[in-house]
């Protein structure tokens, strides 16, 4: 009994993280759709779309499934709780990414501008956030997933700069307002991506330590000791 419990929380755990890798495969392509103006590679990511909406489903009626007919234990319950928050948040992420590629279709017959570039320290630094926080899931590591929560501050004013120099660059050339429009949408869904990856952060701290940190500025270290 103990051992087919085992394997259904394994199930999950690696059905989980097969939702992760492919999130993350998405944010990879909507950055190289960008970078090599390829509007098919983003219409490609847009199609991954359905696959992410039906591992979500099936996620969830697995986590359902142990919640019926098992008794979990509370930290075994606080895994499924976190399980099913993540793949929300994973599922929201796969979202974004076809927002980007959205705009990455609407900027295909716009001229070449320079600060497509500048977009890539965004998009690699929201999916190595997202890439840890699952991480820390896998690992356990409460101390990883807390580093990847004290840097969603550090994102919010990288984009705050990409948009306020984008901005800037509308004053002297006009012909860039249409891209700047699309490219600031990309820079406000990377920054979602990197909320939603603060958000796993969160659960796993909760699933691993018992914590709850949501919406309180608290130091990991201190808020241990209320476990």
């Amino acid at each position: 009994m103990t051992r087919h419990v085992d394997e259904e929380y394994d199930h999950i755990r690696q059905s989980l993280l097969r939702m992760g890798g492919l999130v993350e495969e998405m944010i990879e392509n909507s950055r190289r759709a960008l970078l090599d103006r390829d509007s098919g590679l983003a219409s490609r990511v847009i199609g991954e779309d359905r696959k992410v909406d039906e591992t979500e489903k099936q996620i969830d009626e697995l986590c359902h499934g142990v919640l019926a007919l098992q008794q979990p234990t509370a930290v075994d319950l606080r895994f499924l709780v976190a399980v099913m928050k993540i793949t929300t948040d994973l599922e929201r992420v796969g979202d974004l990414a076809c927002n980007i590629c959205r705009s990455v279709r609407d900027l295909h017959g716009e001229p070449p501008f320079g600060a497509y570039g500048e977009a890539g320290a965004l998009f690699l630094a929201a999916r190595r956030m997202v890439s840890e926080s699952l991480d820390a899931f896998l690992r356990r590591d409460a101390d990883l997933a807390m580093e990847v929560w004290r840097r969603d501050d550090e994102i919010d004013r990288v984009y705050k700069r990409f948009v306020r120099e984008l901005l800037e660059s509308t004053q002297s050339d006009r012909q860039a307002v249409a891209p700047t429009f699309q490219l600031i949408l990309i820079g406000r869904s990377l920054e979602r991506i990197a909320d939603h990856a603060t958000n796993i952060a969160e659960d796993v701290i909760y699933y691993v330590q018992g914590v709850d940190i949501r919406h309180a500025e608290t130091d990991y270290g201190s808020a241990k000791k209320g476990v």
